[in-house]
């Protein structure tokens, strides 16, 4: 395939020629030349939009796949046309599906389902079998086999034993582990953040403290098992440790400290959270229960700033489909769990707090690529052409989903922020 994507301006803080409007010439999956008014030969596909920005492929790293085991709500193939409506070329799928992927069957039909697809699929393997939290899961032979990282995924390790091992277990084979800070004895029963409008709606709270315990002991067992030789790794590009949706103001501050004291650490949010806060549960719609709850107005403030000064590495969808059947219930017998994949980017553009464009794109490139020990990417000639093709101002109405589940707030919605497509494995993927 040869595609000419035209008058395109650059958003790679990598690419000599970032901020420039460029033309680009993709030839069988490479960048063959980037240059001003190329020439169009009959065989190559032009694309060229209003305001057209291109970076490197999007990356999410938090995604339930729901598949095997809950197909009805979500499949792989289903799964992969969101995320590239959502403008991704890679996603990261959680373990959490039936049977648990913490074997390398499981792992195996994974891979196996997401080949062909216009996304890569890499798999978060369980630490823990069935990742219940109890017996290790063989992370050895999981590595081996692909797993790009572990996780018990919807489940934090609660066991600072287990915990303490795992890292330790992880490190010969520069492991990643990922962890949902959750402290699950302070949040049984809970359905919202913990708070006056918890209090006003008469729903069971879940307190930020939960989740600032759970950061604070994982980063001093983190301490305990580096011992001397905390600094010494390369924490930009190597962390070992990795916080899933962080939603507090103090969470954002915890590890602020850690990284600056040298810890190799890192985190993401998800982009509901920068989104709601917890006034929006007032109507008690059960598409906005999710899992951290969304917080307090401060910390949907602290969220903003830890992603301005780089404290929050990663901005994630946190796709959590659900049916029918488990959201249309009374509020306090829903599932939790948002559909977040089409929508991620005009959500974080929509109601951007300030953050430049080239930031928020990093959050979604450079860093989480850094972060999963992927290739890194870049636009420049003789490159791989992993491409997402956007407008940033492109105004567009979420009114069709390719999700089997339709659990999503924005639906309905007009929002900015368009993704017009990408490219990946040779070929051009528009979103409509």
């Amino acid at each position: 395939m040869r595609l000419l994507i035209r008058s395109a301006r650059i958003v790679d803080s990598a690419s000599l020629v970032n901020g420039q409007v460029c033309d680009i010439l993709v030839e069988n999956g490479l960048i063959h030349q980037i240059g001003v008014n190329l020439p169009v030969d009959t065989d190559v596909r032009v694309v060229e939009a209003h305001n057209l920005h291109v970076s490197t492929g999007w990356v999410d790293m938090r995604v339930s796949s729901q598949d095997p085991g809950y197909e009805h709500k979500e499949d792989l193939e289903s799964l992969c046309r969101a995320a590239v409506a959502g403008g991704f070329t890679d996603i990261a799928v959680l373990p959490n599906t039936q049977p648990v992927v913490d074997a390398k069957g499981p792992l195996g039909y994974v891979r196996r389902m997401a080949e062909g697809q216009p996304v890569s699929v890499h798999v978060i393997a369980a630490v823990t079998k069935k990742a219940a939290g109890e017996d290790f899961a063989d992370m050895l032979d999981l590595h081996h086999a692909g797993a790009i990282a572990f996780s018990d995924g919807h489940h934090s390790l609660q066991n600072p034993d287990l915990f303490l091992k795992t890292l330790q277990y992880l490190q010969p084979i520069n492991g990643l582990l990922m962890n949902h800070p959750e402290e699950a004895l302070l949040t049984q029963f809970g359905q919202m953040h913990e708070g006056v409008q918890s209090t006003l709606l008469g729903l069971k709270g879940i307190p930020a403290l939960a989740e600032e315990l759970m950061i604070d002991r994982d980063l001093r067992l983190l301490d305990y098992v580096l011992g001397d030789r905390k600094g010494e790794i390369n924490t930009p590009t190597d962390p070992i440790l990795h916080f899933s949706t962080i939603s507090t103001a103090r969470s954002v501050e915890l590890v602020r400290q850690a990284k600056a004291q040298g810890s190799p650490v890192s985190c993401d949010v998800a982009v509901h959270q920068l989104v709601f806060d917890d006034s929006a549960l007032a109507g008690f719609d059960t598409n906005l229960k999710v899992n951290p709850p969304f917080r307090s107005p401060d910390d949907v403030a602290a969220l903003w700033a830890g992603l301005a000064d780089g404290t929050i590495d990663a901005i994630v969808s946190d796709h959590t489909p659900q049916d029918s059947e488990s959201k249309n219930l009374e509020f306090d017998q829903a599932e939790f769990g948002i559909t977040g994949l089409e929508t991620l980017f005009a959500a974080a553009i929509t109601h951007n707090r300030n953050l430049p464009l080239a930031k928020l794109v990093e959050k979604l490139t450079t860093r989480p690529r850094q972060i999963l020990r992927l290739p890194a990417v870049t636009i420049a000639e003789g490159q791989s052409a992993r491409l997402t093709l956007f407008d940033p101002t492109g105004r567009w109405t979420y009114d069709r989903t390719f999700s089997k589940s339709k659990n999503s707030p924005f639906l309905g919605q007009t929002l900015t922020g368009h993704v017009i497509g990408t490219v990946h494995h040779s070929q051009f993927n528009p979103t409509v």
